[in-house]
């Protein structure tokens, strides 16, 4: 199957996968009146798809509130929040975004709060038959495509152009680089074997087969991800009592599980 064909089939099942993530998640805004009480709507960056697989459950199991997840990426979210999409909370994967929702007063005052700091992976999938040990190496000849997430729409993208001009291997590159609406889908094309090597979130891929290379904090802009309440939430307290799982919580401790650096605790 060409490429190109193959990338569109990708991106399909990634949309499709996305779905089907459990703990009732969701890919795009919910629909007004659609929250039941007991219940609370998270708007989600991708990149949280896993960790929050496992922070869901054990944050239902100690309070009672059944957190509904939808997750794109953090621009994506951001324009759903602009245009009253009713979430609860947001947890992005920058500063900027939700620093943007806090000027236009479309966050609780004094809800921003950073929870994580993100980590860059380099990801040769299993499948892969490129030998690649390096960010360098990636312009060898065996690296046909190399996958990552926008970076006008997701930080972890951004964040994957920035290393590259860093190590002065982009101009080298580019012409392999294939784009994903937001680091999971970008991920999948690894998974389903269309890119031989993936730049992406080092949490979707740290208990992946295949290589797994860290990449150096200093080639890149850190990835502050911060969180807040949306000011519109129907449902304040619960979410109040989400962000505080995170901060002070055991949310802290599956962060970590999952390759995240932690800031101090509030």
């Amino acid at each position: 199957m060409p490429l190109t064909r193959c990338l569109r089939f990708t991106h399909f099942l990634a949309g499709l996968l996305a779905l089907l993530v459990p703990l009732s998640a969701q890919n795009g805004a919910p629909t007004k009146g659609t929250t039941a009480k007991g219940e609370i709507t998270i708007a989600a960056a991708a990149n949280l798809i896993g960790v929050f697989q496992k922070i869901g459950p054990d944050f239902e199991a100690q309070t009672g509130i059944h957190p509904v997840f939808s997750f794109a990426s953090t621009a994506q979210l951001t324009q759903q929040i602009e245009n009253s999409a009713p979430f609860d909370v947001f947890a992005a994967a920058d500063s900027e975004h939700v620093a943007e929702l806090e000027q236009k007063h479309l966050l609780t005052p004094g809800s921003r709060a950073v929870y994580a700091t993100g980590v860059l992976a380099l990801w040769i999938p299993p499948s892969s038959k490129a030998h690649v040990a390096s960010l360098e190496q990636l312009t060898s000849s065996e690296v046909k495509v190399i996958a990552i997430a926008k970076p006008e729409l997701a930080p972890y993208g951004q964040a994957a152009v920035d290393t590259l001009q860093h190590l002065h291997i982009w101009d080298q590159v580019k012409s392999k680089v294939v784009y994903g609406e937001n680091i999971n889908i970008a991920t999948q094309y690894g998974t389903t074997g269309n890119a031989d090597a993936v730049i992406t979130a080092y949490s979707l891929v740290l208990k992946e087969a295949g290589k797994v290379i860290r990449v150096e904090e200093s080639l890149h802009q850190p990835i502050l991800q911060e969180l807040g309440i949306v000011a519109n939430s129907a449902h304040p307290e619960e979410a109040k009592k989400f962000v505080s799982f995170l901060l002070t919580g055991n949310g802290r401790s599956t962060l970590a599980s999952f390759g995240y650096q932690l800031p101090k605790k509030r």
